[in-house]
């Protein structure tokens, strides 16, 4: 038996697809005992009476074809983490998947809500149906991919959007904050027919560092060559607005950017609040860390479709000073209320775990070092008010904001610890680099991907049978002009 573990454990390690990882895994759950664990209803971390009740309620409902009773069932008892189903601890037993009860409990509701979406009943008009499909998926509420800051190591984040858009399972709204703005806008400005293309290690140009001199740093001027990465930008991206990038794509893409005055606030650019913006330029901004890049004017489309200065007056810099991860806006612009964080920025990988829901260390939670963080804040304070240089300034800002943030989400895919990686964050990568950086951020997807996929399966059979009564609308709102008198 332990033999046979161990030879399954190498299969896992050495998986070259997520299928192949999880046939082994499944494999190795088998032979463990976790398959039996999952067959039982009854844990600690989660409310399994209560569940079993809704299950066998909508369940009922359905095979009676009681609408009235099922629509009420959902509409009152759909919440994002009912029962506390969303519990990592649940998922920390088995490598694939978690309890039996909660993967059939979720199959059932997802059935149900297709089934109201696509069929018709008598008392349940299409406008009833409307109205219930998009108030009860708005209070549920979505998911998001939010992609942090990390320089080259951001490299990582291509492969855990290729993993999960493999899986279909990459959410449709994905911020990106400095390196993290370069991925997202990859993803955000090509389609589905040409996403597998491009997220291939050798259609990935990645030439973005030039040194033109350390020397400037302290006289002010910037260390590398801002036309360098510009370059290497418009490589990747589309030449699109964040409006006609959201058309081509459906995926609605939010590029977190800072002021260069330090007295304006940060702007979190998509195509609701800036439909305009040239996300080549958003994304330039994003990465423009103060005193390694000079700071960037965005620029937009204008009424005739011309590129025009935007805001002419105003510089950005560096989206992760102020917000690396946006889930506040995010959650008042989308709904956002569950979040998937590719986390790369050198500063925080550290410090956070590499299992369960990915919370930081014990260590990070002492008095100690709560003391420490509160005493180094006062003396950033201090010296912001003293210092007068803006780019010196904002450096400030940017170390006061590190010991502000919060860096992890509800669910957290992380790279391995490597000291050699630290020596490539400035560092333009070779094809080799990219390939082992996509393969990591593949692998360190996979453990977590049947946890995507359950806490995101009520959200996104939301937004599928919304996007399939949107079209049922629209066709009959064109029935109507078209036999109107």
């Amino acid at each position: 038996m332990k033999r046979a573990l161990r030879q399954l454990e190498k299969a896992i390690d050495h998986a070259s697809s997520y299928e192949e990882w999880r046939e082994a895994s499944t494999e190795h759950d088998r032979l463990s005992g976790a398959a039996q664990w999952q067959e039982l209803d009854r844990s600690p971390f989660y409310d399994y009476e209560l569940i079993r009740n809704r299950l066998a309620q909508i369940r009922q409902a359905r095979e009676r074809n009681d609408v009235n009773k099922l629509v009420f069932h959902l509409h009152e008892g759909l919440h994002g983490n009912l029962g506390n189903i969303s519990n990592a601890a649940l998922y920390s037993h088995a490598k694939v998947g978690t309890k039996r009860l909660i993967e059939r409990y979720l199959a059932e509701v997802t059935t149900a809500l297709n089934y109201l979406c696509d069929n018709e009943f008598p008392g349940f008009t299409f406008k009833e149906k409307l109205d219930f499909f998009q108030t009860t998926g708005q209070a549920f509420g979505q998911s998001c991919l939010m992609l942090s800051g990390g320089a080259a190591l951001g490299l990582f984040h291509i492969g855990v959007s290729k993993a999960l858009w493999e899986q279909g399972l990459l959410p449709s709204v994905i911020s990106g904050s400095s390196a993290g703005s370069i991925i997202a806008s990859v993803v955000g400005t090509h389609d589905d027919s040409e996403i597998a293309r491009k997220l291939q290690p050798e259609n990935i140009y990645l030439e973005a560092f030039k040194v033109v001199g350390w020397g400037g740093l302290l006289r002010g001027k910037p260390v590398l060559d801002g036309n360098y990465l510009e370059a290497c930008l418009e490589e990747n991206i589309l030449d699109l607005t964040f409006e006609e990038a959201y058309r081509r794509t459906g995926r609605e893409i939010n590029i977190t950017v800072s002021p260069y005055d330090r007295h304006q606030h940060a702007r979190l650019l998509n195509w609701r609040t800036s439909p305009n913006v040239l996300i080549r330029k958003a994304s330039l901004a994003s990465c423009a860390i103060p005193g390694i890049y000079p700071p960037v004017t965005l620029w937009a489309k204008n009424i005739d479709g011309e590129k025009v200065p935007y805001i002419p007056s105003r510089k950005w810099v560096d989206g992760s000073i102020k917000d690396d991860l946006p889930i506040h806006r995010l959650a008042r612009l989308y709904g956002v209320n569950h979040s998937i964080v590719s986390q790369t920025n050198p500063h925080v990988v550290p410090f956070l775990a590499r299992k369960g829901g990915g919370r930081p260390v014990p260590a990070m939670g002492n008095l100690a070092l709560r003391n420490i963080t509160m005493n180094a804040r006062f003396v950033l304070n201090l010296a912001q008010r003293q210092v007068r240089s803006n780019d010196f300034g904002l450096i400030l800002d940017k170390a006061e904001s590190i010991l502000k943030q919060k860096y992890f989400g509800d669910i957290n895919l992380i790279p391995p610890r490597r000291a050699r990686n630290l020596l490539k964050v400035l560092s333009n990568p070779t094809v080799a680099d990219v390939s082992e950086f996509i393969s990591t951020g593949e692998k360190s997807t996979w453990p977590k991907m049947e946890m995507i996929r359950n806490t995101t399966a009520i959200s996104r059979t939301f937004h599928n049978c919304l996007q399939r009564l949107d079209r049922i609308e629209t066709e009959k709102l064109r029935h109507l002009k078209l036999v109107s008198p």
